[in-house]
């Protein structure tokens, strides 16, 4: 394909990993990358990065460019930190 970019599209989530290598015209965009993907529900896509930033669906790819479909966060980082915190200083306590 002449003016071809090549991409990869990835999706990870817990027990499953799907991972699509194409082609597409120069100039395709990330949401150009993900209907060639054949993603039939973004449904639990809570983002999309290239190489781990954060993207708009319209972010123009360039040849070799990795989009992520990013999963929504189960557990808020901050009340998991603050629950092992406590389970340690319960920890020490019973000592």
């Amino acid at each position: 394909m002449a003016g071809a970019i090549r991409v990869e599209v990835i999706a990870a989530w817990p027990h499953r990993c799907v991972r699509k290598r194409m082609e597409l015209p120069a100039g395709a965009h990330v949401e150009d990358a993900i209907a060639a993907a054949g993603f039939a529900s973004l449904a639990e896509v809570a983002g999309l990065a290239v190489f781990g930033q954060r993207v708009t669906p319209r972010h123009p790819l360039v040849d070799g460019d990795r989009v992520e479909l990013l999963r929504g966060l189960k557990v808020d980082p901050k009340a998991a930190r603050r629950a092992r915190a406590q389970v340690q200083r319960e920890r020490r306590s019973a000592r």
